[in-house]
């Protein structure tokens, strides 16, 4: 496996020490200027309100035997995994007389039964702001499977907002998985790929075909800079009402990207790693790897800012499986500055110029074009399915487990606990299903052998 990217404790070392400096700047969009601690920077700017009433998320512990025989060729293999539902988290959390190699997982794909645990996340801070701001509609795009797309049609319908989804491609003969969910939930618009290349451009028509003449427009970056401002008492550059004239602004429109992925999704991400950190829990003293699959990278890089700002031994690895190395370092440095411009953070020329940022990359263990499965893949995630009650679609969360397994034998001599964060993206295994029949044939052909031989 080609490692891409670095991000060790030196790296956290150096950031943490900007970080002492750290201060709201007198320009900032943000708070007023005020000298703080890491941790009293952190809670000033998770002081707001939330989607989700509580961060909490269930941890579990998987142990694998090296020990047995693997049929496929890979990380995860034919090994046996054991799910502990209730590990302990105190001074033993090392283990060290465990023979076994061991990860922990933290149970985002729990959250919600139709909403992606990294898309709960990163509509955390922003659905109460689009309440406070009388926003009316939303529109965002994706693929025609997109679990960003579902996620914003359910939490929107939750909350009485009405959700304009942008869906690439054509509709499929049968509506099923994230697709489904979307067409329930939201108002679907099928758009020819050669228009959706120009995400921006057809973001924005739509929108003004929603507001209509006499609506208003609005990104997020703008209800989370003028929040910002009124908090502080200064004067907002934008113009945004939030209790403004019915008659003059029937519809308040916002325009979500592509994935969630503006600086305001990180701040659910950070409460997160904030929660995760209890000295309880994963604790702030411990060496982490954190291990998560990247489809833009905006929940690898909220864990990655969270654990530095806090100043947290972790080391957050996220493995590519949507784009380039060059094309997420750029959405890493893009939504760091954002971070920082928004949040009145101050870290020092220096201090950046010492780090590769805040995510580790990695190339998945077994390559392939965005979207596809390999063959035996499915059997894996039934596999273990079966063995630990934890489901794990092909295309995300099984890369991401593979990781975690690897790198869990990694670090068996005393070294980091490795923790994944399960993302969700489960109901995708209904249209990979609709798309991949032969392959997910052969989990029939598996159980009917399996029946065979038990008679």
């Amino acid at each position: 496996m080609k490692l891409q990217g670095l991000s060790s404790i030196r790296t956290i070392k150096a950031m943490k020490t900007g970080l002492c400096s750290a201060q709201f700047s007198s320009h900032s969009q943000g708070l007023p200027k005020v000298k703080l601690s890491d941790e009293e920077l952190v809670s000033k700017v998770l002081n707001r309100r939330w989607m989700l009433h509580i961060p909490d998320t269930e941890i579990h512990q998987i142990k694998l035997s090296p020990s047995q025989g693997r049929n496929r060729d890979g990380p995860s293999g034919n090994l046996p995994f054991l799910n502990n539902t209730r590990p302990y988290f105190g001074d033993d959390l090392m283990e060290k007389g465990s023979e076994d190699p061991f990860f922990y997982v933290v149970r985002d794909d729990l959250l919600h039964p139709l909403v992606n645990g990294n898309k709960a996340r990163k509509l955390d801070a922003l659905l109460p702001l689009l309440l406070d701001y009388s926003v009316t509609d939303v529109v965002t795009c994706g693929g025609c499977q997109s679990a960003h797309a579902a996620a914003v049609a359910v939490s929107c319908a939750e909350r009485g907002l009405k959700s304009h989804l942008l869906l690439r491609g054509e509709q499929p003969e049968i509506l099923t998985g994230y697709n489904l969910i979307s067409t329930i939930y939201g108002d679907i618009t099928y758009v020819p790929r050669s228009i959706y290349a120009h995400r921006m451009n057809m973001l924005k028509s739509h929108a003004d075909l929603v507001a209509s003449n006499s609506g208003h427009i609005l990104c997020c970056n703008d209800i989370l800079e003028s929040s910002l401002s009124a908090q502080s008492g200064t004067p907002s550059s934008g113009h945004i009402d939030a209790h403004g004239n019915t008659e003059n602004h029937p519809r308040k429109v916002v325009i979500i990207n592509e994935g969630a992925g503006d600086v305001v999704a990180l701040l659910g991400v950070i409460r997160l790693v904030q929660y995760l950190c209890q000295s309880h829990l994963l604790g702030k003293e411990r060496q982490i790897k954190l291990v998560v699959d990247a489809g833009t990278g905006t929940t690898a890089i909220g864990l990655g800012i969270g654990a530095q700002c806090l100043g947290l031994p972790w080391e957050v690895t996220a493995v590519m499986l949507a784009d380039t190395i060059d094309a997420y370092r750029q959405q890493e440095q893009k939504l760091i500055s954002d971070f920082r411009t928004q949040f009145g953070f101050h870290l020092t020329d220096h201090c950046l110029n010492e780090v590769d940022g805040v995510v580790h990359w990695v190339a998945r263990c077994h390559q392939r074009k965005f979207g596809n499965i390999l063959e035996g893949e499915t059997e894996t995630c039934q596999q273990i399915a079966q063995q630990t009650g934890i489901l794990l679609d092909p295309v995300y969360t099984l890369a991401a487990w593979e990781m975690a397994t690897q790198l869990s034998r990694e670090e068996m001599e005393g070294g980091a606990r490795v923790v994944m964060l399960h993302t969700g993206g489960t109901l995708g295994m209904f249209g990979l299903a609709q798309r991949y029949k032969s392959y997910f044939h052969k989990l029939k052909e598996g159980l009917s052998s399996v029946k065979v031989a038990l008679h």
